[in-house]
């Protein structure tokens, strides 16, 4: 079993119901088990445009293999009504895979830890609630003048 961090995010329709109804559809991932989640969090968008947005982050194991953890995610944001129009576009809902075990990945489908992780509050804040040492103080500081709150 391999220990992973998921970032959650919506900032279009029922927010809180969406990552919700995500959390619950990530439980039921073969091969997986969410151990916990972080508390929800408001924040307002990051290069890009919107309304805020509500995220949070979960604790899984799984057997599955990165790529495969990766389609089980797309799978859910589809099902949860996810559009692609532009990059950065307001979503319905949005998953990301920021760190999986320890290792590394790059490639064309995904990179891990997340590229740009240590740049957002939503997700060093939730991930530091569950984990203080994945967070240092300095990457902290780093996203200190971003906007976000605990729900």
């Amino acid at each position: 079993m391999t220990l992973a961090y998921l970032g959650l995010g919506a900032n279009l329709g029922p927010a809180r119901d969406t990552l919700a109804w995500a959390i619950e559809q990530l439980r039921a991932v073969p091969g997986s088990r969410v151990l916990r989640c972080s508390s929800f969090y408001r924040s307002a968008p990051v290069d890009a445009s919107g309304p805020d947005y509500v995220n949070a982050v979960v604790e899984m194991e799984t057997s599955l293999c990165a790529p495969a953890l990766l389609l089980a995610m797309q799978a859910i944001e589809q099902a949860g009504g996810r559009l692609r129009p532009y990059r950065n576009a307001p979503r319905t809902l949005d998953l990301d895979l920021l760190l999986f075990g320890q290792g590394r990945i790059v490639s064309a489908e995904l990179e891990v830890p997340h590229p740009r992780m240590d740049q957002r509050a939503f997700v060093l804040l939730p991930l530091s609630e569950l984990d203080p040492a994945l967070v240092s103080a300095s990457q902290l500081a780093a996203v200190g003048k971003q906007v976000i709150a605990r729900l």
